[in-house]
């Protein structure tokens, strides 16, 4: 399953327009940025994820994003939390199912 094509925008801009938030969502919670202002533990190429009941972090790398069942997690996670809020990407699943799902994908 890809994620739906929008009457306004083609897949491949809304993937960096996630992107985009992603990185920059979640800076009150890590207190050492870049030049840039994104995170210094986060790698160039990964973005960070907010994921199961407590909100824990994980860094996941950007070609996630080319993966069907990942791009359901983001339709999921648009569905349920939107992408505009303080916290970060926020993926609306158990982290044991979260992990399971990435070590697939890599």
């Amino acid at each position: 399953m890809a994620i739906r094509k929008s009457s306004k925008l083609p897949q491949a801009a809304v993937l960096k327009q996630i992107l985009k938030r992603c990185s920059s969502l979640g800076k009150k919670q890590h207190s050492s940025y870049d030049e840039d202002g994104l995170p210094l533990d986060v790698p160039k190429g990964h973005f960070a994820v907010y994921v199961g009941e407590h909100r824990s972090r994980y860094i996941v790398p950007i070609s996630f994003l080319s993966h069907p069942e990942f791009q359901c997690l983001l339709r999921q996670a648009e569905e349920e939390f939107g992408f505009d809020h303080d916290m970060g990407l926020t993926i609306p699943c158990e982290e044991v199912v979260f992990r399971s799902l990435t070590s697939m994908l890599r």
